[in-house]
C-alpha cells in the first residue's frame, strides 16, 4: 500500500485525490477494542506502554480508513514530567494535587526533556512511523487551557481562579505562560524529531476569554509557540471551542491551519481570518447520532463550504464521544471521501 499523503498535501493547499478526513478523539470509548484495552490499563498506562498507545492510534485508521492518526496520549503527560501531580479520573478529567498558586510554583516546574522525560511517548512516535501508511499528527494542549487545569486543580465551568490570577498576579500568569510556551515548543519540536508529520495545538478551553483578554493574555504567548515552530519543516493546526469571537485574532498568528469548532459556518469563518490559512471541520458530534440522512446532509453543506476555497480537511467540531457507532464513522468517512462538487464520484 502506497503512503496516503492527502492530508498533509490539503494542509499546504495542494492539489488532493479526495478530501482528507480524520477525527478527533478518533482513538477512543466508542470502539469496543478500545473499551477491551481499558480494562487491563489506564489511560496513563496507555501513554506510558509504547506498543499498546501505538496499537490503539493504529486501530481507528484501520477500522475508519481516516487520512491521519492522531497520537494517543494525554495534553498533561508532559506537565506531569514538569512536576505536576496529576492523575486523570475516568469520567471526570484530570485531578491535581499541587495546584499553582504563586510564582514560587511556577519556578518549581522543571524545564521539559522530551527524550529523557517522556521516552515512552517518543518511542511511541516512532513506532508508528514506521507501521503507517498515513501521516501521524503529535498534539500538545496550549498553554491556557493547561495552565486553566493547573490553577484550578481539575476541570472546571467557569474558570473563576484561572482569571482572577490573569487580571490579579500578572507576574504569576505571565511566568507561567512563558514556561508552558517554551515547554510546548520543546514537545512538539521533540514529536516532530520523533516522526510525527504534523502538530495541533489543543486549546479547549481558550473561548472563556474575551478577544481583548485572549489579545492581551495570551497572544504573545502563543505567537512565539507558532514563531518557534515555523522551522520544524511540518504543518502547524490550532484547534479551541468556542472560538467564533477569537478568530479575528487568530488570523495574525503564523499557523498553518485554523480548526474550526461547530459553532461557526465555514465561510464566516473564512472571513473572519482570510483566505490564507487552510480550514479543518466542523461537523457537530452530536449530530452523529442522527438519522444517516441528516448527517449526509450536514457533512455536504459543510464539504460545500470548505471547498470554496483550497485547503481544506474535514474534521469535527470537537471529539467523538462514546455513543458513536463505528459504522456511521465508517460511512461518514467514505462519504467524505466520494463527495466532490456537489456530487458522488
Amino acid at each position: 500500500m502506497t503512503f496516503n499523503d492527502n492530508f498533509l498535501r490539503a494542509c499546504r493547499k495542494q492539489a488532493v485525490d479526495h478530501v482528507p478526513v480524520w477525527y478527533m478523539r478518533q482513538a477512543g470509548r466508542y470502539q469496543p477494542e478500545y473499551r477491551k484495552i481499558r480494562e487491563k490499563y489506564s489511560l496513563m498506562e496507555i501513554c506510558e506502554l509504547p506498543e499498546v498507545g501505538a496499537e490503539v492510534t493504529l486501530l481507528p485508521v484501520q477500522q475508519l480508513n481516516v487520512d491521519a492518526a492522531i497520537l494517543f496520549s494525554d495534553i498533561m503527560i508532559p506537565v506531569k514530567a514538569m512536576g505536576i501531580d496529576v492523575d486523570i479520573k475516568g469520567g471526570y478529567g484530570p485531578v491535581i494535587a499541587n495546584p499553582i498558586k504563586s510564582v514560587h510554583d511556577v519556578r518549581q516546574l522543571r524545564d521539559l526533556e522530551p527524550e529523557a522525560d517522556l521516552p515512552n511517548t517518543m518511542e511511541t512516535i516512532r513506532i508508528l512511523r514506521r507501521e503507517l501508511k498515513v501521516p501521524l499528527i503529535g498534539f500538545s494542549g496550549a498553554p491556557f487551557t493547561l495552565a486553566s487545569y493547573m490553577i484550578e486543580g481539575g476541570p472546571s465551568r467557569n474558570y473563576y481562579k484561572t482569571k482572577q490570577m490573569m487580571y490579579s498576579a500578572p507576574e504569576v500568569w505571565g511566568a507561567l505562560m512563558d514556561k508552558l510556551g517554551s515547554m510546548v515548543v520543546t514537545y512538539l519540536k521533540s514529536q516532530v524529531a520523533a516522526g510525527a508529520q504534523a502538530v495541533q495545538v489543543f486549546d479547549s478551553w481558550i473561548g472563556s476569554l474575551s478577544p481583548a483578554d485572549y489579545r492581551q493574555y495570551v497572544f504573545p504567548t502563543m505567537q512565539k509557540i507558532f514563531a518557534g515552530l515555523r522551522d520544524i519543516g511540518v504543518p502547524t493546526i490550532y484547534f479551541g471551542i468556542n472560538t467564533g469571537e477569537l478568530l479575528t485574532v487568530w488570523k495574525e498568528l503564523p499557523v498553518d491551519v485554523i480548526g474550526v469548532d461547530w459553532r461557526v459556518p465555514l465561510d464566516a469563518a473564512r472571513k473572519r481570518v482570510g483566505s490564507e490559512f487552510v480550514l479543518q471541520g466542523n461537523l457537530d458530534p452530536a449530530k452523529l447520532l442522527a438519522p444517516w440522512e441528516v448527517i449526509e446532509q450536514n457533512a455536504k453543506e459543510i464539504i460545500d463550504l470548505g471547498l470554496e476555497q483550497p485547503g481544506y480537511i474535514f474534521n469535527l467540531g470537537h471529539g467523538l464521544f462514546p455513543e458513536v457507532q463505528v459504522e456511521t464513522l465508517q460511512k461518514l468517512t467514505e462519504f467524505v471521501h466520494q463527495y466532490r462538487n456537489g456530487v458522488l464520484v
